[in-house]
């Protein structure tokens, strides 16, 4: 993945992807371009991949205590 596509927050790499979409089943780009439309649609989509599954990680490691009182977090370590 590029340094520029993982610096994308998610919402700018799902903005972009959706673009990429649309532009592809618009059918109005030449062949390379497609092509290269779509190789980046992939790496976004991989950081959309990456981004949620991270978050889905962070959510998981929110644990309420047993008696009700209060929602407690642990870090995550994402490596």
């Amino acid at each position: 993945m590029s340094a520029e596509a993982s610096s994308l927050t998610f919402e700018q790499a799902l903005s972009e992807l959706e673009q990429i979409v649309q532009k592809l089943e618009a059918g109005d780009a030449s062949l390379d371009d497609a092509i290269n439309a779509y190789s980046r649609g992939i790496e976004l989509k991989n950081q959309c991949q990456q981004r949620l599954e991270s978050a889905r990680l962070q959510v998981e490691k929110i644990q309420f205590s047993t008696d009700g009182s209060s929602a407690v977090t642990e870090p995550f370590d994402n490596e």
